[in-house]
């Protein structure tokens, strides 16, 4: 059998009916073995004299494979396969988010006092003085998750429709980790004018948006505008969130070997807006030899203080037609590789370039840049964006503190001091004595991590007067619904 594992992505549950007698089922475990199918819970739904109706739960490699099996198992003489459901597809029936209201219209005096007329009252005021919205709807706790289904996790342009999903997912990951209603807005527009246009137009329902899943190079010059034009936070996820977790990671990783940040060697693949991103936060944070690499090899290089005065704009420093060479050379003598590019560019005799006490992120889904198997025996620390490994480097370690923490002050933006502000807060979610090569960033289920990274994001904010509401001392502690 196939070493599936506790957990797949490719879990099927199939009701079926068989005749009753000696035998039968064993049949059908046979035929689940001789397909690789790694067999899990049996169920007995009913049985007659004759029949029997059982539910198997079975793992898969894919979905390929899955309806394989279904075949094979439908083909066991008085055998019927009765129906067969994925337990993904069953949890998304019908969306996973709902709206919810606060309290219940049970009388006509409630009705008037949450819709007309006395609603009017509220709208007049607001009309006065625009800020009341903060304190009298959602604005002040609510984001836009906005995307154009161009570049959906790495599956790629799958269209608005099929990033809804995501954006359900995303809207669950902030309400569920720090309490901020979220709304997935899927746009049916690839236009960076009209995707600009669009968000402008829907921002005053919005206290901060969050764009996900749009490709480069468009995501640049879309956030680019939207900060420019709206006077709430607006942050790419896809590079901003990623930016800040890997900086945590690394920041505790080399407090393990014992390197400072300014002195160690850093290569990273892959220059798309993930990698992007992580040069700039790199660079902002104290690193000074940093070479950057994508298809073409060597495209981003140069001295400390030339690459940081372009970091807001790292397009300036880039030489994709004249490539200062290959991979293989960056990683000679490297610290540090972080990997946001592909699965499987790097074998074992790559890292053994690289320099003693290595550290590699390799963060490329599903598929490594190096064989999670091969890499743990050729570096000192290796971290992935995968959940069945350790250091798993996951955006949603970052993004709830930090809307949570713009929010809490009404920030007018996300600015780098405040993403600087939430890796350190991150990093020091793990006591130093806790550190070890296979613990340098915590679990998304600690419910000390967004406090954590919100508070230090509003203290930045406040600092680099960006905040437009002071926090009271009470309000330093997170609500107890978190």
């Amino acid at each position: 059998m196939n070493d599936i594992g506790p957990y797949s992505n490719y879990r099927l549950t199939v009701r079926l009916e068989l005749a009753n007698k000696p035998g039968m089922f064993a049949r059908v475990a046979a035929t689940l073995a001789e397909e690789g199918a790694n067999l899990g819970a049996v169920d007995l739904v009913s049985a007659t004299a004759d029949r029997m109706v059982r539910d198997v739960t079975f793992d898969v490699r894919n979905e390929a494979h899955g309806d394989r099996v279904l075949e094979r198992l439908g083909g066991i003489p008085q055998v019927t396969v009765v129906s067969a459901s994925d337990r993904i597809f069953l949890l998304h029936l019908g969306g996973k988010i709902q709206v919810q209201s606060k309290l219940p219209i049970t009388t006509r005096n409630i009705l008037s006092m949450v819709y007309t007329p006395g609603v009017g009252r509220v709208s007049q005021a607001i009309a006065r003085d625009r800020t009341k919205a903060y304190a009298f709807t959602t604005k002040s706790n609510s984001l836009a998750v906005v995307t154009d289904g161009s570049a959906v996790l790495g599956l790629g342009n799958l269209g608005p429709e099929a990033a809804l999903p995501v954006m359900e997912g995303k809207a669950m990951l902030f309400k569920e980790l720090a309490g901020i209603d979220a709304w997935p807005i899927c746009l049916n527009t690839q236009d960076p004018d009209e995707i600009v246009r669009t968000v402008q137009a829907i921002s005053p329902g919005f206290g901060a948006i969050n764009l996900e899943d749009i490709s480069a190079p468009r995501c640049f010059e879309i956030e680019r505008r939207l900060k420019a034009s709206l006077e709430i936070p607006v942050m790419h996820d896809d590079q901003h969130g990623t930016a800040v977790v890997i900086l945590a990671a690394l920041t505790n990783a080399l407090a393990v070997v014992g390197k400072s940040i300014e002195q160690v060697r850093v290569t990273v693949n892959g220059l798309g807006a993930a990698g992007t991103a992580c040069c700039r936060m790199l660079l902002a944070a104290g690193v000074s030899h940093l070479l950057g690499c994508d298809k073409e090899g060597i495209i981003l290089h140069g001295e400390a203080e030339q690459l940081r005065l372009c970091r807001t704009d790292l397009a300036a420093c880039l030489t994709r037609d004249r490539p200062q060479g290959s991979l293989r050379d960056a990683l000679r003598g490297a610290d540090v590789f972080i990997g946001l590019s592909v699965g499987n560019v790097l074998g074992a005799q790559d890292l053994d370039l690289m320099a003693p006490d290595r550290i590699v992120f390799a963060m490329a889904n599903p598929d490594p840049e190096v064989s999670p198997e091969l890499a743990v025996s050729h570096c000192r620390i290796f971290a992935t964006g995968r959940s069945d490994f350790p250091n798993q480097i996951n955006n949603a370690l970052a993004f709830p503190g930090i809307f949570r923490g713009a929010l809490d002050v009404q920030a007018s933006e996300i600015n780098e001091t405040m993403k600087l502000a939430a890796a350190k807060a991150l990093a020091e979610a793990i006591p130093r004595q806790a550190l070890s090569e296979d613990y340098i960033i915590p679990s998304v289920f600690d419910k000390n991590v967004v406090p954590r990274v919100a508070r230090a994001v509003s203290a930045a904010a406040r600092d680099t007067a960006v905040a437009r509401r002071r926090l009271r001392i009470s309000d330093e502690a997170p609500p107890s619904s978190w």
